[in-house]
């Protein structure tokens, strides 16, 4: 750091200053600085740093899978909006244990990261009580609640299931069936349909529990165990995915079975491809990159000292009318 001071014309308590927050220095001093940092190839010690400004200028996010669509898109719009405020994403993959969750926090908060980011509002006590001591802003992403750990941004599973419901039972359908992942928002919204197009019809929904990851051969895995376990002979089927969608379709017209006419898909997530198969998918569309933004806003707003009016944040959803239902 004496060097860098040296090559800068500053002293080293100038360098030290610009490292830990560049806003104490002039335009001219912090260009000259970095310029001094390129020549020499100095990498700051960012630990040493985070314990003398007591910000590691690190957010911690935590998603059931890195390579789902959802979640990737949602991380890539946060990281984004905080990188330009010149912070780092310190990301994991917790799968859908809570335990497995726990452990990620535990990990991530011996870090000290400044802020972190989850999926979903259902955790374990345990993480629960270790996040509400650790002082840190904590924004809990994809779902909403009123009792929030610290801030939420997303929307109602169980409006979005009793909206699907509403749909079949406007559009004429008097028989439904729900193909779902395991995964516990998928099964709100499961439930929601259910008891609203119970309330609607008067029938119970058919329903086929496939307990593993979401992929377009399970898709056509449900839509064979319907129709040979349940006897399902036409009606809208609601899945919690736009890929089983997309495999509940593809397996239809493997049957020669006439989508919507005898068949209605419904999809959830208006991901990608779902404007671009054939029949097109209607599905219930999320805006993720929308999500992901407000959710860096808020937790900006937390970790710069600025006030938030309300801290959850329902940004909702909207029914995309296509040609499968």
């Amino acid at each position: 750091m004496a060097a860098i001071g040296r090559l800068a014309g500053v002293s080293q308590v100038t360098v030290s200053r610009a490292l830990s927050d560049p806003s104490k220095v002039s335009a001219d001093t912090l260009r000259r600085i970095r310029e001094a940092i390129d020549q020499t190839g100095f990498v700051p010690n960012a630990l040493a740093g985070a314990l003398v400004s007591r910000k590691s200028r690190l957010i911690s996010a935590l998603v059931p899978s890195i390579t789902s669509i959802v979640y990737s898109a949602m991380v890539q719009a946060f990281g984004e909006r905080m990188r330009a405020k010149g912070y780092q994403i310190l990301l994991s993959e917790t799968g859908s244990a809570p335990e497995d969750e726990e452990d990620a926090i535990m990990l991530h908060l011996s870090r000290r990261p400044d802020a972190m980011m989850l999926t979903g509002i259902h955790h374990s006590p345990k993480a629960r009580k270790v996040l509400l001591g650790a002082g840190i802003p904590v924004v809990e992403l994809w779902d909403v609640t009123e009792s929030p750990i610290d801030l939420c941004v997303g929307f109602s599973h169980g409006a979005a299931g009793r909206a699907a419901a509403d749909f079949a039972a406007d559009a004429g359908y008097r028989r439904a069936a729900l193909v779902h992942a395991g995964d516990e928002r998928a099964l709100r919204r499961k439930d929601a349909f259910a008891e609203r197009f119970r309330q609607r019809t008067g029938q119970d929904p058919a329903e086929i529990n496939l307990n593993a990851p979401a992929s377009l051969g399970q898709g056509r895995l449900a839509l064979s165990r319907l129709i040979e376990e349940t006897g399902f002979g036409g009606g809208l089927i609601f899945c919690s995915s736009d890929l089983l969608a997309h495999g509940v379709v593809t397996e239809a017209q493997a049957r020669g079975l006439r989508i919507p006419q005898e068949i209605g898909v419904l999809g959830f997530g208006d991901q990608e491809f779902a404007a671009h198969v054939e029949p097109a998918l209607t599905t219930l569309s999320v805006d993720r990159e929308a999500l992901g933004r407000q959710a860096a806003e808020a937790l900006l707003c937390r970790i710069e000292g600025e006030p938030i009016d309300r801290p959850i944040f329902d940004l909702g959803f909207k029914l995309v009318r296509r040609d499968s239902a």
